[in-house]
């Protein structure tokens, strides 16, 4: 006798009651089999959606640390931009840094303008600075509080004295371009 006779008589045999049983129990299983298998095919879905973000985000991670450093340094700039006063030049912020009584000369060069930004230029000549003196000038016009620029430096040491130098300077001063009407 094969395997599927031995069911049908099996199952013909049992009383209605117990037939009754077995086919919820069946019915139980396959709704179980079927749910679970809709289940399995989700889990499957998130999983590859998963996987999918995290590359995303792998990849948007050195993004968001370029943006926040060129946000930070676009932020430092606006807020030296906004510490100008209109009658700000080259020639008035290193008066107000002091190297005075040395020989300073101040000469005034053009400037660009260009991205809504216009350069006020000048050629800058510092003689008979210590280097301790010439460092120090370079750093607060670097890390001072308005937006200077020093677009050419060139350090000299003195002949007639080693221990002096002579600084010369391209700066820019940024400023607001002025708003053209159209």
């Amino acid at each position: 006798m094969k395997l599927p006779e031995q069911i049908l008589t099996f199952w013909g045999d049992l009383d209605q009651r117990t037939r009754l049983r077995a086919g919820y129990a069946l019915i139980f299983l396959l709704v179980a089999a079927l749910g679970w298998s809709t289940l399995a095919g989700k889990v499957a879905g998130l999983e590859k959606k998963r996987k999918a973000r995290e590359v995303v985000l792998k990849e948007l991670l050195p993004l968001k640390v370029a943006y926040r450093s060129a946000r930070q340094s676009s932020d430092l700039l606006a807020g030296r931009m906004a510490s100008l006063r209109p009658d700000d030049s080259p020639g008035k912020i290193i008066e107000e840094i002091g190297i005075k009584g040395k020989g300073v000369k101040i000469s005034p060069l053009k400037g660009e303008e260009r991205n809504g930004i216009s350069e006020d230029a000048a050629d800058v000549r510092v003689e008979g600075l210590t280097f301790n003196e010439a460092v120090n000038l370079i750093y607060r016009l670097e890390k001072g509080s308005r937006p200077l620029v020093i677009r050419k430096c060139n350090l000299r040491v003195r002949f007639d004295d080693p221990s002096r130098c002579d600084l010369s300077m391209i700066l820019a001063l940024l400023k607001p371009a002025p708003v053209q009407a159209r």
